[in-house]
């Protein structure tokens, strides 16, 4: 098996009325990885105790294995208290020193990490140093492995202050080959790090060139997102959507950009295809709803 991994957290994302829905970025990631027909498997960590065997079961509800979810006799399994705003935008409140804080490198994340088609690792797990280094042996860099099967890195920035800091940001772009963030993360690193921003479009470039990696997508929600490379830049337009809540969209268009790649798709294709995917999905609630894709297709492609 050589799967799509993503790598973080795993977690129970709580709800004003008290209802929880499995969460986390790199589940919700691997999730649609794997509803758009690849092989994926997430890395985590959860509890010993009744919300974490709540939580691997509703994993496997899902269609993914919990092989790689470990347990953690010490630490409980993460919570997010999710409210959400008028325009249906989240906001969230994560619990600190939970079991994916303390995901440990063992021989199986050793066969993963050489075997992986593509890495997805975000900002918020690298809170804690203990999964910090476990995410760097699993997403050492581009520069690791040569040959047309290396593994894809992407880093879905995804931050979540105050769970990050410049030192985080920067290690992380230096070890991906894409990076993946939305319109408001993007002028905080103009900040951070900083970058000059005369524009939206510029510091994007900036940043990939600066880090020397090879694709910024950045995400519009209602307006699209655009993408560059060194070659290139393109703006993808937004699509017609009845939202419900974005809790998930970005993980969603993240994945379908890395799910088209992997086929073979051009980089304008994949845009495509992700855009009109990330819609569907604000139209259903939680970060893990049941797409077509077929469905997504004839919308994108006409087919």
């Amino acid at each position: 098996m050589n799967p799509i991994v993503g790598i973080g957290e795993v977690l129970w994302d709580v709800y004003p009325d008290g209802h929880k829905v499995a969460g986390g970025a790199p589940f919700n990631f691997a999730f649609h990885c794997h509803q758009l027909g690849h092989d994926a498997v997430i890395v985590s960590r959860v509890g010993d105790d009744e919300l974490g065997r709540e939580l691997r079961a509703r994993v496997r509800e899902l269609g993914l294995s919990d092989e790689y979810i470990q347990t953690d006799y010490e630490h409980p399994t993460g919570t997010v208290q999710v409210t959400l705003d008028a325009n249906a935008v989240p906001t969230y409140t994560i619990t600190e020193n939970v079991a994916w804080d303390h995901i440990a490198w063992d021989e199986k994340l050793s066969a993963l990490s050489r075997g992986a088609r593509a890495v997805c690792f975000g900002s918020l797990a690298q809170r804690s140093s203990k999964t910090r280094d476990t995410i760097r042996r699993v997403a050492p860099g581009p520069m690791t492995f040569a040959g047309p099967k290396a593994p894809l890195y992407l880093f879905d920035v995804n931050l979540r202050p105050p769970h990050y800091d410049r030192t985080i940001i920067e290690d992380s772009l230096r070890r991906c080959d894409w990076a993946k963030l939305n319109h408001d993360e993007l002028f905080e690193l103009v900040d951070l790090i900083p970058l000059a921003h005369f524009d939206e479009e510029y510091p994007a470039a900036e940043l990939r060139a600066t880090y020397n990696f090879g694709l910024v997508c950045v995400t519009r929600g209602p307006e699209g997102a655009f993408l560059t490379t060194a070659e290139e830049l393109f703006h993808e337009p937004g699509v017609p959507a009845q939202v419900v809540d974005t809790v998930g969209a970005g993980d969603a268009f993240t994945a379908a950009m890395v799910c088209l790649h992997l086929e073979g798709k051009s980089l304008r294709e994949c845009a495509r295809f992700a855009v009109h995917y990330a819609a569907r999905v604000c139209e259903q609630p939680g970060g893990t709803p049941r797409v077509a894709r077929a469905e997504v297709e004839r919308a994108a492609f006409g087919t």
